[in-house]
């Protein structure tokens, strides 16, 4: 009898140990989730990407040997807000290309949930509206998770340091998408121009105004 009782009294507590041991394992796992969710914050490093444009190639930000700093649009066809801002993510992208700063823009919606946003769609678009940047396809939608883009559209501004991509600017491209002639705060652009004068950015972070992106269910 006495020995039974030792024996439940280590089961007992073997199998709390087997409890805590894998609660602290799941909460650990649950933290590092919430962490990768969240996305880059102003000074973090963003990794680079391979993803399929709209000509059929494969584009990397590597490949843009001598950008010295990249202006990433998470972007779609459907979004009103997207189009209001088509023709000045095209202004962006002319006016910056040439100093070294180009868009890089990314439509992160998966097309079942969207069709208008499916990759045709987006050759199309592209075309209609005279993309001069690269316009590409977060297949699997893994690259918008890396970066904590939520909206369409959703800006973030990289710059070159040592051969790594910091941000150094995330949310809106300016303070109003229904009309530009009513624009009175320039974020994207103003954060560009600071960079390009080695001027810190005063303005490193704003709400994206959007829709939402279309998650796979």
């Amino acid at each position: 009898m006495k020995n039974l009782k030792i024996l439940m009294t280590a089961f007992i507590v073997g199998l709390g140990l087997l409890s805590f041991t894998t609660t602290d394992h799941d909460r650990n796992k649950t933290q590092k989730e919430n962490i990768s969710a969240k996305g880059y914050e102003v000074g973090d490093e963003a990794a680079d990407f391979k993803l399929k444009n709209i000509d059929g190639k494969m584009v990397s930000l590597s490949d843009f040997k001598s950008a010295k700093g990249f202006i990433v649009v998470f972007t779609c066809n459907h979004c009103p807000y997207a189009k209001k801002y088509e023709d000045r993510i095209i202004e962006l992208d002319k006016k910056y290309k040439s100093q070294g700063y180009p868009v890089i823009a990314i439509n992160p919606n998966d097309p079942n949930v969207q069709p208008e946003d499916g990759y045709q769609q987006m050759i199309e678009r592209a075309k209609q509206k005279g993309f001069t940047f690269p316009y590409l396809v977060d297949e699997g939608q893994k690259i918008y998770p890396q970066y904590g883009a939520t909206k369409t559209p959703h800006v973030f501004v990289l710059k070159k340091e040592n051969g790594k991509n910091i941000v150094k600017y995330i949310g809106a491209i300016d303070n109003n998408y229904d009309n530009p002639n009513d624009v009175s705060e320039y974020y994207a652009q103003d954060a560009v121009n600071a960079l390009i004068k080695g001027e810190p950015v005063k303005m490193t972070k704003t709400v994206a105004i959007g829709c939402t992106i279309k998650v796979k269910k």
